[in-house]
Formats: structure tokens, sequence, C-alpha cells
């Protein structure tokens, strides 16, 4: 049963103290046996992925079936629904609208004393998008990690997954990365995966940006390889948090830290609210709820560890809570949210009022559903087309132009004792 706290008391603020300190990356020797992939990868290229791709998913591959074939493309749409296919379309239609409104352009700005000085905005040239995959196949996340990238304008996007036991990749996972704008995939997954995108192999080309989801092990590669690469980022576990008043109601709250308490037993679901008797009433029915779902045990041990019902003084208090967990996701289910938002701080996605729930931005809202975790949000945001471009500023000087700041660039650099540098002006006078 999901505890019921009042934030006042110690228990209160041990709980919230609990959640911030909880680590997916934590699990003893991973470290050193990603470590050992990432280094053989490095040295070995593809006979080290395809040994590890033999040890760890049981399957054989070779230069010749590591890559999806338009045969197997063209086979895996007439594996999905049609009525799949539409909503697939229909939500990557959603997602690129959104994600188009983010393009920023180059720009110049002359004088007429002979400065020009702009900033040139280029697309990244090749990316790497990991998706989890083996027994379960996540299209939205293929979706929600490729789109971006593509209306960036990014010139070679390529994903790694780990195929079926008879060698495919999901079907739905193909038809998502194709609409997406996908060019290659590849049926590798872990921390070989990361490895052969960070470093290159023979079938595998190398990228300047690995992004998407995976377990420990391919978090911490993404961790290890950053600086050979860019990475998106450190994915924690999936939490959310609902900010709820009196007229919100229990078994929409309920139903809503379910939704992500069904992730893993990581999770966080925490409902802070100003209203006592709301408390109990999510309580009965996160349990009521939790007893008919399919993954009931997955979501009663995320309960028990990381779930909380905390009661709040006021809403004040209650986002002064809230933006100390800067959470993944945040719920604003109150009267007036709009009247709240302005109080709301850190949060990787906000959703607002009783007909917003989670799911929806996780599938069709549009806005990217890859977000900050683990109180990240202080400092980091939702996966955007930013995230895949690259500015270079430009500056264009006269004669004259630089004769006007020549002194002072000489003065600067000899306080710094970068006398060449002051001569590299001085020969211009």
């Amino acid at each position: 049963m999901i505890p019921v706290i009042s934030y006042k008391t110690e228990e209160g603020k041990k709980t919230v103290r609990k959640i911030f300190s909880r680590s997916q990356l934590e699990h003893g020797n991973v470290q050193e046996i990603v470590n050992g992939i990432l280094k053989n990868v490095k040295e070995n290229g593809d006979k080290a992925v395809f040994e590890y791709t033999k040890e760890f998913d049981k399957i054989d591959l070779n230069a010749e079936t590591i890559k999806v074939t338009q045969k197997e493309i063209d086979y895996a749409y007439t594996q999905v629904d049609e009525n799949l296919v539409r909503v697939i379309r229909r939500s990557a239609e959603r997602i690129r609208k959104f994600h188009e409104k983010q393009k920023i352009n180059s720009w110049f700005e002359s004088s007429e004393n002979g400065e020009i000085m702009g900033q040139l905005i280029r697309p990244l040239e090749n990316v790497g998008v990991y998706v989890p995959g083996g027994k379960a196949a996540y299209p939205s996340s293929v979706l929600m990690n490729v789109i971006p990238a593509h209306v960036a304008g990014v010139k070679n996007i390529y994903m790694t997954t780990p195929a079926q036991k008879d060698g495919t990749v999901y079907p739905t996972t193909i038809v998502a990365a194709k609409e997406a704008g996908v060019d290659d995939i590849f049926k590798i997954g872990g921390a070989q995966a990361i490895a052969a995108l960070a470093f290159g192999t023979e079938s595998v080309p190398k990228v300047d940006k690995i992004c998407g989801p995976g377990n420990v092990f391919v978090a911490l590669a993404k961790r290890t390889v950053y600086g050979y690469v860019n990475i998106d980022s450190v994915a924690g576990p999936s939490e959310i948090l609902v900010l709820a008043d009196s007229s919100a109601n229990p078994v929409y709250a309920a139903a809503d830290l379910l939704s992500q308490a069904e992730h893993d037993e990581m999770a966080s679901a925490i409902l802070i609210t100003t209203d006592e008797k709301l408390a109990y009433e999510v309580q009965k029915e996160v349990s009521k709820q939790a007893n008919v779902l399919e993954r009931k045990e997955i979501i009663e041990k995320s309960i028990e560890n990381f779930g909380a019902v905390i009661i709040a003084e006021n809403i004040k208090e209650a986002c002064d809570i809230a933006n100390g967990v800067a959470p993944e996701h945040m719920e604003i289910c109150v009267n007036s949210p709009f009247e709240v938002l302005p109080l709301i701080k850190n949060a990787g996605a906000i959703f607002l009022g009783h007909y917003t729930p989670e799911p929806l931005g996780d599938y069709m809202a549009g806005p990217n559903h890859v977000l900050p975790t683990s109180g990240t949000a202080r400092f980091f945001s939702p996966l955007s087309i930013d995230d895949f471009i690259k500015k270079s500023s430009i500056i264009s000087f006269s004669k004259s132009a630089l004769n006007e700041l020549s002194d002072d660039i000489i003065t600067f650099a000899n306080a710094e004792g970068l006398t060449a540098h002051a001569n590299a002006v001085r020969v211009r006078k």
C-alpha cells in the first residue's frame, strides 16, 4: 500500500530524501564489465560485437546479417496491424510538427566599420539511436528519439536494437523506425552496440552522438563513451509527481501514479496534495487498481520503495516540494492549473488539468517524452532539435574595425602574459 505522509513530519522529509538518492547505476561490478566490452569492441570491431551478441543474445550474426534488409522492412509492414501503422503515423506527424517549431536559423550582423559577426547553425552528420528490444517493442521511443534528429537535418541516422531469438527485429520497431526517418537498422544491443556506434566497426559507422534509453549496461556504456561522442543523457528510473487539490479525481490520480510505477521497481510515483481526504482516497484507489493490472508485482515494489502520498500545508509548500524533487513528469491536477504553473521551476514535462494524463505525452501529444530524470530537471531539458545541431561563431573584421580594438586586445593579452597573442594583433596595425 502506498504510504500517506505529512510533509511537516520527519518521516515525510525522509521519504523525499530517499527518492532523491535512488539510482539505477549502482550495480556492483557492472561498470567493470562495461569497460571490458567497450575496450574489446574498440580494438576488435565486428568480431567482438558478434561474439557478445552470441554470448548475451544467443544470436549468430555476421557482416551480411547484422543489418535489417529492405526485404525485412517490407515484411515488417505486413506484420503490423494497419490501425497501429495509422496510429504510429499520426503520432509521428504530431511529434514532427511540434519539433519543427523548435528550429533556429543561422544569423549574421554587420556594422558600418567592417565588423561581421554571427552564428552558423549546422546539423550533426551522424547520429546513433539505441532502442531497447528483444521481448518487447517500444515504437514510441523510436519516434521520440529519431524525429527531432530528422527534423534537425541530420544526414545519417543509424539505429541499433537487440534482435529477437529468431534473429529478427520486432516488426513494430522497424515500422516506427522507417516512418521516423532511420537510414539503417543494426541488430545489436547492450554495451556492445553503444561501443560500435561510439568507435565504429567494419559494419557499424561511427557516429557523432548517441541517444536513446536502455538498461544499466547501456546507461553506463553511454556515460563512459561520452567524450568520444556526445550523448543525450544517462537516463534514470521513470518518475511522476502529481500535484493535486480537492478538485482532483482520486481515480484519475491513482491511475496516473500507476502508469509510471509499472515501468520498473525503481520507478517513483508521488502524489502531493493539500487535501487530506483526497490523500486517503488515492491510497485506496492505488491498491484497488494495482490488483487488476498485469504488472502488479513490479508496481507493488515500485510503490513500496519509492511511492508516497504527501500531504502539504498549502499549494506553495506543495510546489516547493515538487521543485525539490524536480520530477521527470509533473501533473498539476488543481482547480486553476495555469495559476499554479508560475510556481513550478523544475520539471521535465508539465501536464496541466484533469484531462491531461502523462501517457498523452508518452504517445500522442507531440512534445518529446525523452525527459530529464533523477532530479536533473533542475538543469537539463527534454530532448529537442537543439540536441542534434551544433553552432559555430562567425567573426569577420576589416582592418579599420580591428584597429579600433587592437590596443585593448594588446593590453588584455599582455596582462595574461600571452605576448604572442598581442603580437598577432600588433603586426597588423
